[in-house]
């Protein structure tokens, strides 16, 4: 019996060794050692410490210029270089390891073309092929190689047209000098590139005036190519002949003919302004429509939309209420104040307009007027003064509203930089929106959000509008979250989790999309692209370094967090987890970003 459990054991302890030699997958070696045999390494085989076989682990075992990651789990580098290799690359199984993110081979005697597989290497950050005698064209799938920093296909026999590299948008480094590359160069961000070489091809055209600072040596030997930093002058563009001057003279006598339309039509909406002033005149206030054009009272002020609704359905100084403001020139003001005060219309939405008023020279606001809500005066004064109790710096607090069976107004101070969708999509002033900053937004609208769950889950008022164009900018840049609670939820919005939190789902979602844009940089709907769906399917695709603006990444922001900050977006959006465990996950990504930051400082 003793004899029989000596063995038992023996055996166990046997296989635990042999099940845990080898970290890699047994395909994967066998993928690598297949790529090995088309590389022919001759005579190689014999080195000591080759490895390359089957029967061995490329990690545990150190196979001949292979590095793993530190837990020796998986193959990230392969260097093999001046070897005497003269086979062909077999890209379909050295791709097979899907971790891999280097791959050098350099001076060898390697020939043959570039398959399309290449593309399976999708973590491929750095291509080296230089010094072989490698032909044909560069396939077009290696631009979907969205994680490649540097390429190096010098002194091959590559041959045609270059594939459109601008596709690869972190791109950092670009030699394909003494190949026979023919046709146009490609589109290249020159500016972010840190090295580039394309001499002695048969390149030809054009060149931009703009290269980043790469001079001729880099476009050296490509005698039909021309340019500011080329010897070639380009040739100068051919006078317009007859053609053009007649198609450019169709041009302008169409331009004329729509010019003279709108001019007519410019008159006659002028001429129904003036029957409309000479009809409303003993009134004493003019009539307007609701385009948001402003109007005059008998003493000549400039009145808003807003101002002449309420004022003819019989607005009183008392319907105006002051809610708690730290703004002095707010307190004491009175409806009147709003009525007679010039507002200028900034802003039109699906739920209303907003307008920027400055009552008797005071401190500006903004008026929103809300359209179309079905809600009864007592329900929605309810609602205004609960929102009023719950304080958070982060959230722009109703420092006045008003409430008629006509209409509803509610009074704000004026953000004078404006909103989160103007500086991601509109003009930036000069201003640098950079990762720290978009993290930091992020962080305290998710913050803000999660008080505000917290605070008013029994009340069950969530915002019911959140959007990029309702985060504004305080004078000191920080964001903070307007218009809470204006809205009942819509239900339809997306949002893919309906159950008894629905209401607050809704604001989960609108934060998910929230967060794809500071990553992307891309509006919502932009000509038919809806964001949400294009982000799913380029993810699916594992093509993660696609989604992310070009602005972050000539940046060198840590693609790391910014991985980390599109999971938790796509969490938001695709299963609408509480705003507080989101919250808690974006101030840890920022609390590391801290810490970088710290560590990498002088």
């Amino acid at each position: 019996m003793g004899r029989i459990r000596s063995l038992f054991w023996g055996g166990f302890v046997f296989f635990l060794l042999f099940s845990v030699g080898k970290t890699e997958k047994e395909d994967v070696i066998d993928a690598l050692v297949t790529f090995m045999e088309n590389l022919d390494p001759k005579d190689m085989q014999n080195t000591t410490n080759w490895g390359w076989n089957r029967s061995s682990d490329p990690c545990t075992t150190k196979w001949q210029g292979v590095t793993c990651d530190t837990g020796n789990q998986t193959v990230q580098k392969i260097v093999l270089e001046q070897l005497n290799l003269s086979g062909t690359l077999d890209f379909e199984s050295v791709c097979e390891e899907t971790s891999l993110l280097s791959l050098s081979l350099k001076y060898n005697n390697l020939s043959g073309s570039l398959p399309p597989e290449i593309s399976n290497c999708k973590r491929l950050r750095h291509l080296y092929l230089s010094g072989n005698r490698f032909s044909g064209n560069l396939p077009d799938s290696l631009t979907d190689l969205a994680n490649l920093k540097r390429i190096d296909i010098s002194n091959n026999e590559f041959s045609g047209k270059l594939p459109d590299m601008s596709r690869i948008t972190g791109l950092l480094s670009f030699f394909a000098q003494n190949n026979h590359f023919t046709g146009q160069l490609p589109n290249f961000n020159y500016r972010q590139l840190e090295d580039f070489d394309v001499s002695n091809n048969g390149f030809s055209g054009r060149i931009p005036d703009d290269t980043g600072g790469f001079g001729a040596k880099s476009f050296a030997g490509n005698p039909q190519l021309c340019g500011k930093e080329l010897p070639n002058a380009c040739p100068k563009k051919k006078k317009k002949n007859l053609n053009d001057f007649l198609i450019f003279s169709g041009y302008a006598i169409l331009g004329l003919i729509v010019l003279v339309l709108i001019a007519l039509l410019f008159l006659k909406k002028k001429e129904r302004l003036e029957d409309a002033k000479i009809g409303s005149s003993k009134k004493g206030v003019k009539n307007t429509d609701d385009s948001g054009h402003s109007s005059e009272s008998k003493n000549g002020v400039t009145r808003s939309e807003f101002s002449i609704t309420s004022a003819e359905n019989g607005g009183v100084s008392a319907s105006l209420v002051v809610l708690s403001s730290p703004l002095e020139a707010v307190n004491g003001l009175r409806f009147e104040d709003l009525l007679r005060a010039p507002a200028e219309l900034i802003g039109r939405g699906k739920h209303g307009s907003l307008y920027k008023v400055i009552p008797n020279g005071g401190i500006a606001l903004v008026v929103k007027r809300i359209k179309d809500w079905e809600i009864s005066r007592d329900e929605f004064k309810k609602r205004m003064q609960r929102i009023d109790q719950v304080k958070h710096p982060k959230v722009l607090p109703v420092v006045a509203y008003y409430c008629s069976k006509q209409e509803k107004l509610l009074v704000y101070e004026f953000q004078q930089n404006g909103s989160l969708l103007a500086l991601l999509h509109g003009s930036q002033n000069g201003q640098t929106f950079d990762w720290g900053s978009r993290l930091n937004i992020a962080c305290s609208i998710a913050e803000a959000l999660a008080f505000m769950h917290a605070e008013l889950q029994d009340d069950q008022l969530a915002h019911g509008n959140l959007k990029s164009s309702n985060i504004l900018l305080t004078k000191d840049m920080e964001a903070c979250m307007s218009e809470y609670g204006l809205m009942v939820v819509d239900n339809g919005c997306g949002s893919h989790s309906q159950k008894n939190n629905s209401v607050f789902n809704a604001d989960v979602y609108a934060f998910g999309v929230i967060l794809l844009e500071l990553l992307t940089g891309k509006t919502v709907q932009n000509n038919g692209l809806d964001l949400v769906k294009w982000v799913n399917s380029v993810v699916k695709e594992e093509w993660t370094g696609e989604v992310v603006d070009k602005a972050l990444v000539v940046e060198g922001a840590s693609e790391e967090r910014m991985v980390g900050l599109l999971q938790i977006g796509l969490k938001c959006i695709n299963g609408s987890p509480p705003i507080g465990q989101v919250a808690t996950m974006i101030v840890s990504l920022k609390e590391e970003e801290e810490r970088s930051m710290a560590s990498s400082g002088p």
